[in-house]
């Protein structure tokens, strides 16, 4: 008989056994991160929003000569309608958000990414005060 060489059975299934085992631990975590990075990507768009706000304020306050003094002034102001959800961005990265003005806050919401309602994040945005 010649020398034959190859794996036996056995070694075989313990492989496929710390293959499943890997698996049965990476899977979870996966889809863990899958959330957070959604998670991070909506409040990075909130961040986003916010300074969409500040250089609403600004331009606002410039070209009037005095500050805005209602988040929905400054809502509208960034070409926006208070308290109605739109799309922002360019494609592959259109977000749908909603500024609610209210006194002189603004409630960002994100409410998703690409129809993919996994994206979802929310803040405050005020209007500056003073020196």
């Amino acid at each position: 008989m010649t020398n034959q060489k190859g794996f036996t059975l056995i070694e075989i299934i313990a492989v496929l056994v710390i293959l499943g085992i890997l698996a049965a631990v990476a899977v979870p975590r996966y889809i863990d991160m899958q959330a957070e990075a959604k998670k991070a990507a909506a409040k990075g768009q909130v961040a986003e929003m916010k300074s969409t706000l500040n250089l609403a304020y600004a331009k606002l306050f410039m070209s009037n000569g005095t500050a805005p003094t209602t988040g929905a002034a400054v809502v509208t102001g960034a070409g926006l309608t208070s308290g109605t959800a739109a799309d922002v961005g360019t494609a592959p990265d259109i977000w749908n958000v909603t500024l609610t003005g209210s006194g002189t806050n603004v409630t960002v919401a994100v409410n998703s990414r690409n129809t993919d309602t996994g994206y979802t994040a929310s803040g405050t945005w005020t209007i500056p005060t003073g020196p």
